[in-house]
């Protein structure tokens, strides 16, 4: 599924399904006996953005070009429109960091390399929805609510909700689905205090995103948020990648109001495109293994990643 090595410095220590993550080669114990996890010893991580791309729980061959370049981008500049919120990012100024003396990042690292510090990563993914689509919209229809959170009646596909809600969801073991949870079953997870502080900052995040996304004619439908706590100061800090194509829902805000059709006014810049064709075009009882993506759907689905990317970052 991956490949993935080594650089000058840098040990690889683990894979999901889109990112690589690396630590100074030097903290590592060289011992073919130690079992113990790397991402524990080492306060530094670089986090690679592949171009890899994932539908229904596969990885999927090619990959997306450039996909890992643009998505590391856009988690940057979110970083810098949202300053108040403590996040991951290494500054080089960190005194803790300038005993460790890292070693540089990889040249051919430089562009979807992130050097961040390791955090306790709580397992909740923390989910904010603004509108009604998804899996959201399937659980409207069953049941009238999304989450446990009553809605009105006569919600359409793609409509704005009263307010956003927060719907988080347990984060399974490698390999396993994630749950969706109630609030109630993430203050067992980790605690009042912290369970509190997620919804909160997730809410806050969300409703200045969604206002820095509309006045750049882009809505934000929907978001999912990582968060860990400092190993130093136990603050609660956002992490992984952040409002990007691949962990968020955009739509065009024109299309939105003027389309005539719900599939036509909630065209994602994601990789909807490649979910839909695999799902015209691939049978998962009939074969494990998905169909190889057509050329025309890599260079559309690209072509959607770097629409959003510009649609964002130009204006600044």
């Amino acid at each position: 599924m991956n490949d993935t090595q080594d650089y000058a410095g840098w040990t690889h220590v683990y894979s999901g399904k889109v990112r690589d993550l690396y630590v100074p080669s030097k903290l590592l114990i060289d011992d073919d006996t130690w079992t113990g996890d790397p991402l524990s010893l080492s306060p530094i991580v670089l986090v690679v953005a592949t171009d890899r791309v994932s539908a229904y729980d596969r990885v999927l061959s090619p990959a997306i070009p450039g996909k890992g370049v643009m998505l590391t981008k856009l988690t940057r500049w979110w970083f810098d429109q949202l300053p108040q919120v403590p996040n991951h990012l290494a500054h080089p100024l960190d005194d803790r960091l300038e005993a460790l003396e890292l070693p540089d990042v990889p040249a051919e690292l430089a562009e979807r390399g992130t050097l961040c510090r390791t955090l306790d990563m709580f397992p909740i993914e923390c989910v904010v929805r603004g509108f009604i689509t998804g899996g959201g919209w399937k659980e409207y229809q069953e049941t009238g609510a999304i989450g446990g959170f009553p809605l009105p009646e006569g919600l359409r596909n793609g409509d704005r909700l009263p307010e956003p809600i927060y719907t988080p969801a347990w984060k399974a073991p490698v390999g396993d689905h994630d749950v969706n949870v109630s609030y109630e079953r993430t203050v067992e997870l980790v605690g009042e205090v912290a369970a509190a502080q997620l919804r909160e900052l997730s809410l806050e995040i969300f409703a200045r995103a969604s206002e820095i996304a509309e006045a750049r004619g882009v809505i934000l439908a929907d978001t999912k948020f990582e968060f860990g706590a400092d190993r130093a100061t136990g603050i609660v800090t956002l992490a992984d990648e952040v409002l990007t194509s691949d962990s968020s829902r955009y739509w065009d805000a024109a299309e939105y109001a003027t389309a005539a059709t719900p599939e036509l006014r909630m065209a994602s810049f994601d990789k909807q495109i490649v979910r839909d064709w695999l799902a015209a075009n691939w049978d998962q009882e009939v074969s494990e293994e998905p169909p190889t993506l057509p050329h025309e759907i890599v260079e559309q689905t690209a072509a959607r990643y770097r629409e959003l990317l510009d649609r964002l970052v130009a204006v600044d």
